[in-house]
């Protein structure tokens, strides 16, 4: 397999998708009512039959991915959006997969047109005869009654799907997977803009948009992520073009997606700041926040939901996710000291908040004193974010990884970052649970690529180039010639 070439990499990684989608109609996030005979649960042998077709499609597909990044780095010239079409396009029709997250988006979005208080209450809220009441049938435990921690303006996305769909299942899961498309298209262009640093545009998608990471949880499980990614990294691209009132306003909405696009805010006033004075300096500090305030501020007075947003920034803490560091740190240091564990487990989480916004300031001022490349450190800042954030799942690894792919994807954090992302695509099952093999899955992947990082590390500097074949003097041609016509003269 390791010897396929780019076409073969192309076409095993669309088969691999073909299978991930297939074993999804069986083993997806199928929904509890509304899914009529097209995404109904399926009994335990198809189950168990779709789960492992998904499961070795996602292998294949990450393999060809991995293969085809080797091929990239070493300096091949490629179709990569033909490649990007071809894994994306068997996902399209896919049911939601490896998340139910995409269920309370749409109930979400039907509690806005009922007149909800989506920040005060969540999904439980409907009843039988409300829009989304059989999205909502759907909805994680977890979230059931969890206020929506969305900015408005995805709400207003969310609540337009469900307004054209009349809320049902499967008609509106579509939709938001078409808004998923628009999202991946808008990532695409954005990281195409950017250039990718040293090694071009290709090797950049290649890390950004073809990742699996990506294309499983953004396109088959439809997470808004995508669509704040996409805006943040389009808005930094019209800033390093020069336009960055444009881009604040872009990097705004992405605030209105989720909130941590603010932490582009910073850097964008970097590039405003870089190379001036004091004047330039606090420019650069407080107009691209101001413009995004105001775009934050009109999206809320917009959708009718007021700023309720602001104080529920922090409900997803309170579920512990096993991926999040300072939560299992300070959760077993809570059960260490014999206490309650919730307290010290929350003090933990405070301080890797701080350390996180300590690094993010530290790879700012880096980036303002002309050491490192701005749309660099903003990706580090923001892998460095979901590392010591409270409340951390697979895909969160993307809204740094897109953005260091766009700038510097041969580096040796590009390398590493690829890495996670192949290792994480596995910790969830099609079916959106968390299995403890998903984790042993993880860590062999984990192992084997840290392994091949340290034997073969991409280099940072320009792409090899393809041999040439040696150019003849005139008088090697002439030797030749001379030589040819000696062979062909009888003996005398």
């Amino acid at each position: 397999m390791w010897s396929f070439s780019a076409s073969g990499c192309r076409w095993l990684g669309a088969g691999g998708a073909l299978a991930v989608a297939v074993g999804g109609w069986a083993a997806g996030t199928l929904p509890v009512r509304g899914g009529g005979a097209l995404w109904e649960p399926r009994g335990s042998a198809l189950t168990v039959a779709g789960a492992v077709l998904a499961y070795l499609g996602l292998t294949l597909l990450v393999a060809a991915w991995w293969r085809y990044g080797v091929l990239l780095a070493r300096g091949l010239r490629d179709g990569v959006l033909a490649t990007l079409a071809c894994w994306t396009a068997p996902l399209l029709l896919a049911p939601p997969l490896h998340s139910a997250d995409v269920y309370s988006y749409i109930a979400q979005g039907a509690m806005v047109l009922e007149g909800h208080d989506v920040y005060g209450s969540g999904p439980s809220v409907l009843g039988p005869g409300d829009l989304g009441w059989d999205a909502a049938a759907s909805v994680g435990g977890n979230w059931t009654d969890t206020p929506a921690p969305y900015g408005p303006a995805f709400l207003l996305l969310a609540a337009a799907v469900v307004k054209v769909t009349g809320g049902a299942v499967v008609p509106a899961v579509l939709g938001l997977r078409l808004i998923a498309v628009g999202a991946l298209a808008l990532t695409v262009w954005a990281v195409r803009g950017l250039g990718g640093g040293p090694g071009g545009r290709d090797g950049a998608l290649w890390l950004a948009a073809l990742n699996p990471l990506l294309l499983i949880h953004v396109v088959g499980g439809m997470h808004n992520d995508g669509l704040m990614i996409g805006l943040m990294v389009g808005g930094v691209l019209l800033a390093t073009r020069g336009r960055w009132v444009l881009g604040s306003v872009l990097v705004g909405l992405a605030m209105m997606v989720k909130s941590p696009a603010a932490v582009a805010l910073l850097f964008i006033g970097v590039l405003l700041a870089r190379g001036g004075g004091a004047r330039a300096f606090l420019k650069g500090l407080v107009l691209p926040g101001a413009v995004a305030g105001a775009v934050a501020a009109g999206a809320s007075l917009l959708a009718g939901t007021g700023f309720g947003w602001l104080r529920t920034q922090s409900v997803a803490a309170a579920i512990h996710t096993p991926l999040s560091l300072t939560s299992d740190l300070g959760l077993a240091l809570g059960l260490l000291s014999g206490g309650e564990a919730e307290p010290v487990k929350s003090v933990v989480q405070k301080l890797g908040l701080v350390a996180a916004l300590a690094v993010v300031a530290a790879l700012a001022w880096r980036a303002y004193r002309g050491r490192l490349d701005p749309v660099l450190g903003l990706g580090l800042s923001l892998v460095a974010l979901v590392a010591l954030s409270p409340m951390v799942q697979p895909w969160y690894l993307l809204w740094g990884t897109v953005v260091v792919a766009a700038a510097a994807w041969r580096g040796r954090a590009g390398q590493v970052l690829a890495v996670l992302s192949a290792a994480l695509v596995y910790e969830t099952q099609p079916s959106g649970h968390t299995p403890w093999y998903g984790f042993v899955l993880a860590g062999l992947v984990l192992a084997a690529g840290l392994v091949w990082v340290r034997r073969e590390p991409w280099a940072a500097g320009p792409l090899p180039r393809p041999p040439v074949p040696p150019q003849r003097t005139r008088g090697a041609r002439e030797a030749t010639r001379a030589g040819d016509s000696a062979e062909l003269r009888p003996p005398h």
